[in-house]
């Protein structure tokens, strides 16, 4: 897993690397959703690894981490989609995934915190 956050923190670097040095100057049009999107990766890629670890110490899956992982996965595929592409079906179903996320994330931690009282 820290192979995968090196690769795709290298592939946000040299991305932003060719974009910087590129004449077309475009970084607020279409280069910064892209950004976004390979952030996101990284920011996915530390969470599972901090499930994994998270796991391998305590032996119990913590299910509040895992929908929050999630939940982020779901933001970045919004933040980078192209909306001309997408029918409203693909739509319907992201929302109806985030509604059903945070509703989980909701349940979750009121009764965590419930238990912790």
């Amino acid at each position: 897993m820290i192979v995968v956050i090196i690769v795709s923190v290298c592939d946000l670097l040299i991305y932003l690397g060719k974009e910087l040095f590129n004449d077309d100057h475009t970084l607020l049009k279409d280069t910064l959703f892209v950004m976004f999107g390979l952030f996101l990766n990284v920011l996915i890629a530390l969470e599972i690894l901090e499930n994994i670890t998270a796991y391998l110490k305590k032996h119990v899956i913590q299910v509040e981490l895992v929908i929050v992982t999630s939940l982020i996965a779901v933001s970045r595929k919004i933040i980078i989609l192209d909306l001309e592409k997408k029918t409203a079906a693909d739509l319907i179903g992201l929302s109806t995934a985030i509604l059903a996320l945070s509703i989980s994330y909701l349940i979750v931690r009121y009764s965590n915190n419930r238990h912790d009282t």
